[in-house]
């Protein structure tokens, strides 16, 4: 099986990424990414998965939607961002069952899972996604939580943005979320969309090659194995198996948009730790989170 997609390898339908149910073996989470511009719009037709739109980048969306029963689209403006290394942007989400067009300036991201429960239509501005600094030391990163069970009504999908900074490790201790055990651990599969760039605040040469590293191994007899070097653009999933770091080069910072969900009967986010790893938690009482966060525009 191949669970890492270099830039462009999952080209289709007009989209830069379409992650689908014609991947083999994969069946709970989605992925579109595509570039909007003159003559560059998209159309999804009503159907059973719900989806979380933004802009990665960009002037901003228009995005015109109609609900099942609606006979009228409804239209919203969602404001763009410079990059997404430049603080949070404006979010949608929409129901099961929903026509959706989208135009404008830059590039539109979009979170899917089949879905089976019409909840309400919910946007999130800018200035009201929560944003936590997690971990300590070289263990920090950003986390946007727009899509958790707490801050999101949605049937399946649990959704976040992750800011790396240059030479930190996201995702440590390594962990795993793929066997149901009712709050203790949830059984999800996981889409990793990355961008990288080079640093805030430092003069880089004309010629440079943003990167990260993505790891994932095996937790049982099922085989998995990821050891990679990501760019902007590439994409890991996760179907079982702990996974972690994800890590950001020195002098390159690193960015990854999550949409999990499973097969569970409850939406949560429940994992185990890698014993061999587990104790580094500890490390972080003693640690001070890298001051370079929070990243804001």
């Amino acid at each position: 099986m191949t669970w890492f997609y270099k830039k462009g390898e999952l080209s289709q339908d007009g989209w830069d990424v379409l992650v689908d149910g014609s991947i083999e073996g994969w069946q709970h989470t989605g992925l579109r990414v595509g570039t909007l511009g003159e003559n560059r719009k998209f159309h999804l037709p009503a159907d059973g998965l719900e989806r979380m739109i933004f802009a990665l980048e960009g002037q901003g969306l228009k995005v015109e939607y109609r609900l099942a029963g609606d006979s009228e689209f409804t239209s919203k403006f969602l404001r763009g961002r410079k990059s997404v290394f430049h603080g949070t942007t404006d979010m949608l989400y929409l129901p099961v069952d929903t026509e959706i067009k989208i135009q404008g300036d830059g590039r539109v991201c979009i979170g899917e899972a089949p879905a089976k429960n019409a909840k309400p239509v919910s946007f999130m501005a800018a200035e009201d996604v929560p944003v936590f600094v997690r971990g300590a030391g070289r263990e920090s990163r950003q986390v946007h939580n727009f899509g958790v069970p707490d801050t999101l009504d949605a049937d399946r999908f649990i959704i976040v943005e992750v800011i790396v900074p240059a030479g930190n490790w996201s995702g440590i201790p390594a962990h795993k979320h793929d066997t149901y055990i009712p709050g203790v651990e949830s059984n999800l599969e996981e889409i990793y969309y990355f961008e990288t760039a080079v640093t805030r605040g430092v003069t880089a040469p004309m010629v440079t090659d943003p990167t990260g590293f993505l790891r994932g191994y095996a937790s049982d007899e099922r085989d998995f194995n990821i050891l990679e070097e990501v760019r902007s653009g590439d994409v890991g999933l996760v179907p079982h198996g702990w996974h972690g770091p994800a890590m950001a080069t020195p002098g390159y910072d690193l960015y990854f948009f999550n949409v999990m969900a499973g097969p569970d009967p409850d939406r949560s986010w429940n994992i185990t730790d890698d014993p061999n790893q587990a104790w580094i938690r500890e490390t972080w009482h003693s640690q001070d989170p890298d001051p370079r966060l929070p990243y804001t525009a």
